[in-house]
């Protein structure tokens, strides 16, 4: 089974946790993590963008010069797309741009994430984060303590108002509880660091 070394605030190691085979040593699927991925990014759009076709624009019906003679081109009204005040090619129109994804494929892109983490090394587990203040100072002190110069993801195990203040004004820095961890922001993340009750409630969660 995996193994993964614990550390303190301070950077330095208080021991090691074994992982499950499940879920940080599962087969890395690609496509499924990239489906979860777009269904999220997705999700995001809000479908509002709205413009109207020449069947919507207010205006023309009647037939602006006769068909023959003039030297002109042949049209109709003058609210087709070539004239001003006319409507829109292809316009846009409110629209929901949900992917659904089944529930197997989600876990399995979750594992793949996680393994793919796990195998770059990027993964960070930490005994506890306690602060004295929430502030932002001592948050970025515990960053520097444990390597974590890139973006990065702090996974709690429940809520912590101190630690998600001190860390809010990073802009580097994103929190997430075991419930609310995704595969966009695992992915997004240069480091996980994760609580160690966090990793243990993860494990209960995925298996």
């Amino acid at each position: 089974m995996p193994n993964i070394d614990v550390v303190d605030m301070q950077g330095k190691k208080v021991g090691s946790m074994e992982l499950s085979e499940e879920i940080f040593a599962a087969p890395v699927n690609v496509p499924a993590m990239h489906l979860v991925v777009r269904s999220i990014l997705a999700a995001q759009r809000q479908g509002t963008q709205s413009a109207l076709s020449r069947g919507m624009v207010r205006g023309g019906g009647r037939k602006i010069y006769r068909q023959k003679g003039t030297g002109n081109a042949r049209h109709h009204g003058n609210r087709a797309p070539q004239f001003r005040h006319g409507g829109v090619v292809f316009a846009p129109q409110p629209r929901d741009y949900v992917i659904k994804v089944p529930k197997k494929v989600r876990r399995l892109a979750m594992k793949s994430a996680l393994t793919s983490k796990f195998n770059d090394g990027s993964i960070i587990v930490v005994d506890e984060i306690k602060l004295a203040q929430a502030k932002t100072k001592l948050m970025a002190e515990v960053l520097k303590n444990l390597g974590v110069e890139e973006k990065a993801l702090l996974v709690l195990p429940g809520k912590d108002e101190a630690v998600i203040r001190a860390g809010k004004n990073i802009p580097t820095l994103k929190d997430a509880y075991v419930n609310t961890i995704n595969v966009y922001d695992l992915l997004n993340a240069g480091k996980i660091i994760v609580l160690k009750a966090a990793m243990e409630s993860i494990q209960e969660v995925y298996a």
